[in-house]
């Protein structure tokens, strides 16, 4: 009784220790991210991953020491792997979704599609917000609603992303309008420039060589003759994925108010509908 006991003791040591050790290292590796992020402008994603790894680790290592330092246990262990290779499978395939999870983790580590602060889209379910966290298991996205989207690593891994962030984060916002076919062509590109100049989230990127050239900083062209409308299109450079949003907003509004007070008119469907005399057609058959 003594002897179990005494194996029982340090089991229940090394459990607590692992509670103490799993809480202490998730809070100083907080602590790290923020203050790297805050001073180095270090991209966190890495330390965050790992903060979220670190519990798991531990305590993973601490069932294998306590199955390994425990008679009982270790015989047990050694009969399950010996004679149990259904349950093993059974434990195996039920558990294939967790393993691939956690490896789809590890790549979005090691590749890193997107980072922790990255304004990302998934194509296949459009949805589109900043990323929070990467565990383990999964990735947290914050929506443009404040929302928090949880999704399992494997299927972040097998889908479409944009991201916005990656490399430069500037944006080439396309901001189309439709005017009718009365319409002035130059006189509505000029008033889309100096709305979109006039705002101040406007960017303006061209290079120095375009600068010396004296090309415009908006680029508007004409995209379509529609049925009922022509399409003229605007090439805006924004600092960020918001500000794009932002700007569109904006211009949309703002462009819309111009074209009422200059005679634009923004054109919308119709049909020419004709009526025939169905009496004058019969009248007609008859004197045939």
């Amino acid at each position: 009784m003594d002897f179990n006991f005494k194996y029982w003791a340090i089991v229940v040591g090394i459990v607590i220790f692992s509670y103490i050790l799993s809480f202490f290292s998730r809070r100083i590796l907080a602590a790290a991210i923020r203050k790297r992020s805050a001073h180095l402008n270090e991209d966190p994603t890495k330390f965050v991953f790992l903060k979220n790894s670190a519990s798991f680790i531990i305590f993973t290592i601490t069932l294998i020491i306590i199955f390994l330092i425990t008679p009982e246990l270790n015989n047990l262990g050694k009969g399950l792997f010996a004679g149990a290779g259904i349950l093993a499978a059974t434990i195996g395939l039920a558990s294939q979704k967790a393993f691939s999870n956690i490896l789809s983790g590890v790549f979005i580590l090691i590749f890193k599609p997107f980072s922790v602060r990255d304004t990302i889209e998934l194509k296949s379910d459009l949805l589109k917000g900043i990323v929070e966290e990467i565990t383990l298991r999964h990735t947290i996205i914050r929506d443009y609603e404040n929302r928090r989207i949880i999704i399992p690593n494997s299927l972040i891994s097998e889908t479409i992303l944009i991201n916005s962030s990656i490399v430069d984060e500037k944006i080439k916002k396309q901001i189309e309008f439709g005017i009718s076919y009365d319409s002035d062509i130059d006189h509505a590109k000029h008033i889309i420039e100096d709305e979109i100049l006039k705002h101040s989230l406007f960017l303006d990127n061209r290079p120095e060589e375009e600068i010396e050239k004296t090309m415009p900083s908006v680029t508007i062209r004409v995209v379509a003759l529609a049925d009922f409308s022509i399409q003229i299109r605007a090439y805006v450079w924004t600092a960020s994925n918001d500000d794009a949003f932002v700007i569109q907003c904006d211009v949309f509004e703002s462009v819309k108010k111009r074209f009422d007070k200059e005679g634009i008119e923004i054109p919308f469907p119709y049909r020419t509908i004709v009526f025939k005399n169905k009496q004058a057609k019969n009248e007609g058959s008859h004197n045939i």
